[in-house]
């Protein structure tokens, strides 16, 4: 799991500074114009924490070190990002990191699951927002959902993933014709209506790519069991 998730975080660094321009134009019409900027900065110094990072120390059971590696996303995010985007996607690395910690033993869609689940609350209790805001919660908790209804209903890592996305995308669309009240763009009144969330675009953007990750990992290990 660890590696599969230092595999997504370098692939999101990757599509994040590609998309960074689009998504500081998203922000640019509702907020502060710097969304891209910002989460381009934190994703490369999340890349330059990965390349630096000490392997996991022997014993370290797959579900603590992947813990550990979230925890270690957060503080740099916190650390290294500006606006509201360090301290809210800080916090749900931060959370995932404690709900991955607590699920040890589960299986990889479960574990995915509650760390989803604790990102989005971790989000919602640090902005004090719920869905139809416009926010990032409108791509986050669908997918959450999504994703735990994909689990109970027997699906594995790609599947419950890719719900997740399916769910995320749509949330963030559902952000255009929505009153945004919080945030920069609750400063903008009935003018933020018609503009799609900076936040919960690249929150879909980062399950986009866990998603193709989780697909990609699905298939190498039919090709090897073949």
């Amino acid at each position: 799991m660890r590696e599969g998730v230092e595999a997504w975080l370098r692939a999101a660094a990757e599509r994040v500074h590609a998309e960074a321009p689009a998504l500081t134009a998203l922000d640019q019409a509702i907020g502060d114009g710097d969304h891209g900027i910002n989460l381009d900065r934190g994703f490369a110094a999340i890349v330059a924490m990965l390349d630096d990072r000490p392997a996991p120390v022997d014993g370290t059971t797959d579900a603590a070190a992947t813990a550990d590696l979230l925890r270690q996303v957060g503080k740099t995010l916190i650390s290294k990002v500006g606006g509201a985007s360090g301290p809210l996607y800080g916090t749900a690395f931060l959370r995932g990191a404690g709900a991955i910690a607590a699920a040890d033993g589960a299986s990889p869609a479960a574990a995915f699951v509650a760390a989803l689940e604790a990102a989005a609350g971790g989000i919602a209790g640090l902005g004090k927002a719920t869905e139809g805001e416009a926010t990032m919660l409108d791509a986050l908790f669908p997918a959450a959902r999504a994703a735990r209804t994909s689990l109970d209903g027997g699906g594995d890592l790609a599947t419950v993933t890719a719900a997740a996305r399916d769910a995320a995308a749509a949330g963030a669309t559902a952000t255009i014709p929505m009153l945004a009240t919080k945030g920069r763009a609750s400063y903008l009144g009935e003018r933020s209506v018609g503009h799609q969330d900076p936040g919960a675009t690249s929150s879909a953007l980062l399950l986009t790519v866990l998603a193709d990750a989780a697909a990609t990992g699905s298939a190498d290990s039919a090709a090897a069991s073949a």
